[in-house]
């Protein structure tokens, strides 16, 4: 079984299955996926992804506010966690700093001050309500760790999605309780520092994802993205640390259901009564 960590069910790409969600769910459910995570980028979309999970027992959903996405009014500590109950999310996130685009097109953008409330609400929201935050980091590693250890809790912890950092950060999120996940990107002829990751970062701390349709895997690049090909990710996984890709798929969804506890009534039946007679949820 595979889990699809993170992936943005709502922003499905046309040429993907004609544009038919439950056409694309199938395909990855034929490839062994057995539970996708919907991403939420702002409060507004929330509804909309939580009637996707309505639809479809194996998803699950957050409830967050991306980093760069402007917005008409910045949401509250209140706002973000009554959304977040309202509609089930088992996370928040994504919420994040990224700072790639303040020098090339900074009006295009929130500046970094405003980044950084915007998370920190996030962050106090996500410990009040005990869940677990997915972070979207980029060009912003010190921020982004000062802001985690202040005020996040590790025996709730969160992930650092889409991973594109050098292991010394991983670790040190490690050390705070964080998952580090791994993209498509893994797999690109020029990521060999983000494989060095791969092959580092104790397995017992890695997600798989796709962020879908973003970032299509070796050997499906310049295609959009879909959800089945998160085994592209865990292939490539197993290939580096020199063992088989079931073990992957294995630790890789344990580590799901740790860290997403809200998820595991979600879970198929035999997963989660295995996940608990395993002590691991």
């Amino acid at each position: 079984m595979f889990v699809d960590s993170h992936c943005h069910l709502d922003r499905l790409d046309p040429r993907t299955h004609g544009g038919d969600l439950a056409a694309t769910l199938d395909a990855a459910r034929a490839r062994g996926v057995r539970q996708f995570l919907a991403i939420g980028v702002t409060l507004e979309e929330v509804p909309g992804i939580a009637a996707i999970a309505r639809e479809h027992d194996d998803v699950v959903i957050s409830a967050g506010v991306h980093p760069l996405h402007r917005v008409a009014e910045e949401p509250t500590v209140e706002a973000i966690r009554e959304t977040a109950e309202r509609f089930g999310a088992v996370a928040i996130g994504e919420c994040g700093l990224d700072y790639h685009y303040l020098e090339k097109a900074p009006e295009s953008v929130p500046s970094r001050e405003v980044q950084r409330e915007r998370f920190r609400r996030q962050l106090i929201a996500a410990t009040e309500l005990e869940l677990p935050v997915i972070i979207h980091t980029r060009e912003a590693r010190e921020e982004t760790l000062a802001l985690i250890r202040e005020h996040t809790d590790p025996a709730i912890g969160g992930v650092l999605h889409c991973f594109t950092e050098d292991l010394e950060m991983a670790r040190e999120a490690v050390r705070h309780g964080f998952f580090i996940s791994l993209s498509g990107i893994v797999t690109f002829r020029n990521a060999e520092a983000l494989r060095e990751v791969a092959r580092r970062v104790p397995l017992d701390r890695l997600l798989i994802e796709t962020d879908s349709p973003y970032l299509a895997p070796v050997p499906h690049r310049g295609k959009p993205n879909e959800p089945a090909w998160v085994v592209e990710v865990a292939e490539c996984i197993a290939t580096e640390r020199g063992i088989s890709v079931e073990e992957v798929a294995m630790q890789t969804t344990a580590n799901f259901y740790r860290l997403f506890r809200a998820a595991v009534p979600e879970a198929p039946a035999g997963v989660r009564e295995s996940l608990r007679d395993a002590g691991l949820v």
